[in-house]
């Protein structure tokens, strides 16, 4: 049985990605910041493992994995998915905004494959999966910083993958388009029903379809797949 952990997995896409692999037969170890609410009701369901752990912080990236070592044989998987994004003009961030989503979104995802690299080297195996955006590749006006901080996100995945090939452990990027998670509840019903139009598939995606494309790149159907940056957007970015 295969051991993943899953940042951010509290709720949205990262609640979904755990609550996948779990239901494939993987051990799932997922962590969560500020928010627990039905996690309780989810780990007895899905037998999720859950930890709370501030991405941001260092110390505590190295306490969970200091733990992680202790309690587990082995971790084949890690999924990035831990972040935050703030809408509106460059202008108008405060600073602890600005470091918060760089921090979280970036630093977050540095800090945790470091840790993820530490076993897998070891083991001479493993698969990382961090979790992008559509606007890492291309830039979205009035998330200026979220894109920075996803396009930081495609590159260190790129950067990794090539560093970390030779020691036989793959490191791809998932970037979701427009997904029903709540941080669309900044967009009125009329804005999601556009976006919808605009994307050629005619639809918004759900989580349960950045999941599976996740749950893919993680087995061994994907054992030739590294470096990637995988579009789930319906198009949206054509």
């Amino acid at each position: 049985m295969k051991t993943a952990l899953v940042t951010g997995a509290s709720k949205g896409i990262g609640r979904q990605i755990a609550i996948t692999l779990a239901e494939k037969g993987y051990t799932v170890i997922g962590t969560y910041n500020s928010t627990s609410d039905g996690l309780d009701t989810i780990s007895k369901l899905h037998g999720i493992i859950y930890t709370r752990c501030n991405v941001a912080d260092y110390s505590d990236v190295a306490a969970l994995f200091a733990h992680i070592k202790d309690s587990f044989k082995s971790l084949d998987c890690v999924v990035n998915c831990a972040g935050v994004s703030w809408v509106g003009l460059l202008q108008d961030m405060k600073e602890e905004d600005i470091i918060k989503l760089v921090n979280i979104n970036l630093g977050g995802t540095i800090f945790v494959c470091q840790q993820a690299v530490d076993i897998m080297v070891k083991q001479h195996s493993g698969s990382i999966v961090n979790i992008s955006s559509i606007w890492g590749n291309n830039g979205a006006s009035c998330e200026a910083v979220y894109s920075a901080t996803k396009g930081g996100i495609n590159a260190f995945t790129k950067a990794l993958a090539q560093e970390l090939a030779p020691s036989g452990i793959r490191v791809n990027a998932v970037c979701p388009g427009v997904i029903k998670t709540d941080m669309l509840n900044c967009f009125s019903e009329e804005d999601l029903q556009a976006l919808a139009v605009e994307t050629p598939l005619g639809r918004i995606g759900t989580v349960q379809d950045v999941a599976d494309t996740v749950e893919f790149l993680l087995s061994d159907k994907a054992k030739f797949i590294t470096g990637q940056l995988i579009t789930v957007d319906g198009g949206f970015a054509l």
